[in-house]
């Protein structure tokens, strides 16, 4: 884990879910996962966007690259796991969204947040939209 990811976890939890600088104006949460292949427990902040009743939206931009992120193929690995989400952490079950989905949902977040804009334009590869389904408040 980079030590800019820690300083945001720790900032993270010391303020109930709130990161200022550059992070600040975007919803966060924690994503708790499990390494495909290593099995080490492991813990990324992440941009989130509410796209209903119980369920987030995740993007495995990996801020521009060529590759997914590590995190995303986690997930595909073990889909169910727990994120924070300010003080609150919660029991979830992430699947990738279908391409149709992923194309509206994508489309919506982009009008929303320009960086989202931005990366969508010059990333050549589709960006994957992770849904979280949220299954129950553990804590």
């Amino acid at each position: 884990m980079s030590s800019y990811d820690q300083e945001v976890i720790a900032e993270f939890r010391a303020r109930g879910g709130i990161v200022a600088g550059r992070l600040e104006g975007l919803s966060l949460l924690l994503l708790h996962h499990v390494g495909a292949k290593s099995g080490a427990e492991r813990v990324t902040p992440l941009a989130y966007w509410r796209i209903g009743q119980g369920a987030v939206a995740v993007l495995a931009s990996n801020y521009g690259a060529p590759r997914h992120p590590g995190w995303y193929r986690n997930l595909v690995a073990h889909p169910t796991t727990t994120v924070e989400i300010g003080a609150d952490t919660w029991a979830v079950r992430a699947r990738v969204a279908p391409q149709d989905e992923r194309q509206r949902l994508i489309a919506g977040i982009a009008a929303r947040t320009p960086s989202v804009a931005a990366t969508v334009r010059t990333t050549r590869r589709p960006i994957p939209v992770v849904i979280l389904d949220l299954l129950e408040q553990v804590a």
